[in-house]
């Protein structure tokens, strides 16, 4: 096993999909299981390999076909070992469509250490035909035809993590609810695998959902309206109100708790220590530390809302326009840099509607880097206020009563964004800065 581990570190070190940037991987390979092949001449591998490189070692998962002859995708070509040739598994139609026939048919998949089982909410579910989605960063997209002429959405985990998935949970949950804002669950595969200090982890590794046809991407779509100058008032409106809306079948299909004195103590250390991290990277933040810790204290005083299900990073990047449809909204998993054990506790609405709100600042702020005779800050203040009627429009005055909470949530938003800007795009820095500058003047005019 020497040979593939190699192979795969060599091939993994050049994906997206790699989460530790500019380290080399170490990789240990911890379990494996086949999955039966659609075509008898491959064989559908899919693999668990421990990254020990990060500090926190990561779990990743690698579906491989092997193939006897070299007659698979040459960009997908991971390498030669045993005899065989090997291929990035959501490449290969062989991979995908096992993978569907494995989700979707309540079977099976069996290793010495590892195993799958697959689940599904509606019907069994075959697939005629597939392709991998390019652009992918933390996961593998990949849109498969199915038997009946419906397009699927199939979506390869590639970090693994122990515990429940939300962008599963949310998703069955939603679905079971009949939500119209967000796309069917059609199927998903849990499974099981040791971890890397000896233990056993268990959790999902693929899901498969409804694709949504002629749908626009949120971000691509506002920034070229703002390109043109366009007015992008109703269509934020709308996102608005489908946000709210989407809360509200949130807090009826999941859990809900009240806010309590430890996750008020919980909130507010964190907002503290991104603060600290900020003003230590980038010491001009220093200076609007004293407002920026008021703003946090006064949300931590004042009246907190039924703590519910929410998105978790919800911004124009997660959200697709469809003619029919409307604004659907996508990728459950939540922030990625939290633990998945976080990710699914109930959280305030109010944390959604700030990522948001940061998200036209951004439009605005690319906007701002070209030349363009548009006045960039005043179609996202024009956006902004828009979203913020629409969302009003479905919940009423939540958004008022919860006001502090708000501009909390939007600081501390901001605040990262500084610190995360000095590490990868100093030029990008005024962006969320001005965000914060405005945000403390508005509190005090």
């Amino acid at each position: 096993m020497t040979e593939l581990t190699e192979l795969v570190g060599t091939w993994m070190r050049r994906q997206r999909w790699y989460s530790t940037k500019n380290v080399e991987p170490r990789l240990r390979l911890l379990a494996s299981f086949d999955a039966e092949p659609v075509d008898a001449d491959v064989r559908v591998v899919t693999h668990f390999f421990c990254d020990e490189a990060p500090r926190t070692p990561r779990v990743y998962q690698v579906p491989v076909v092997a193939r006897a002859s070299r007659d698979g995708d040459e960009a997908a070509l991971i390498g030669e070992a045993g005899g065989r040739y090997l291929y990035d598994g959501p490449t290969e139609e062989a991979y995908v469509a096992s993978l569907v026939q494995l989700m979707t048919g309540q079977e099976h998949a069996e290793g010495r250490d590892a195993h799958a089982q697959g689940h599904t909410l509606g019907e069994r579910i075959a697939v005629r035909s597939s392709r991998r989605l390019t652009g992918e960063q933390s996961n593998t997209s990949i849109v498969g035809e199915l038997e009946d002429g419906r397009l699927a959405l199939i979506k390869v985990f590639r970090v693994v993590q122990d515990g429940e998935n939300p962008d599963v949970s949310t998703l069955a949950a939603l679905t079971a609810g009949g939500s119209r804002r967000t796309p069917s669950l059609l199927g998903w595969l849990t499974g099981s695998w040791p971890t890397p200090s000896g233990g056993t982890a268990s959790g999902e590794l693929a899901l498969m959902q409804d694709f949504v046809p002629g749908a626009e991407d949120g971000w691509e779509l506002a920034v070229s309206a703002a390109e043109r100058g366009e007015d992008f008032t109703d269509r934020a409106y709308q996102l608005g109100a489908g946000t709210a809306e989407l809360h509200r079948l949130m807090a009826r299909s999941l859990p809900t708790k009240p806010a309590t004195k430890e996750d008020v103590a919980l909130a507010l250390d964190g907002m503290f220590r991104r603060l600290t991290v900020t003003t230590t990277e980038v010491p001009e933040v220093e200076d609007l530390r004293a407002g920026i810790a008021a703003v946090y204290e006064d949300a931590a005083a004042a009246p907190l809302p039924l703590l519910q299900r929410i998105h978790g990073d919800l911004h124009l990047g997660q959200v697709l326009y469809a003619p029919d449809r409307g604004w659907q909204f996508i990728d459950f998993e939540g922030e990625p840099l939290r633990p998945l054990a976080e990710r699914a506790l109930p959280d305030a609405t109010m944390r959604d509607v700030a990522g948001m709100l940061r998200s036209f600042d951004y439009v605005a702020g690319s906007l701002a880097r070209r030349e363009t005779p548009v006045d960039a800050a005043a179609w996202a203040a024009n956006g902004r206020q828009a979203y913020l009627d629409g969302y009003a429009s479905v919940a009423g005055s939540e958004v008022e009563d919860f006001r502090l909470l708000l501009d909390a949530f939007e600081l501390d938003k901001a605040v990262y964004e500084i610190a995360y800007e000095a590490r990868h795009r100093p030029a990008w820095i005024p962006i969320p800065l001005s965000a914060v500058q405005r945000l403390l003047a508005t509190r005090v005019s």
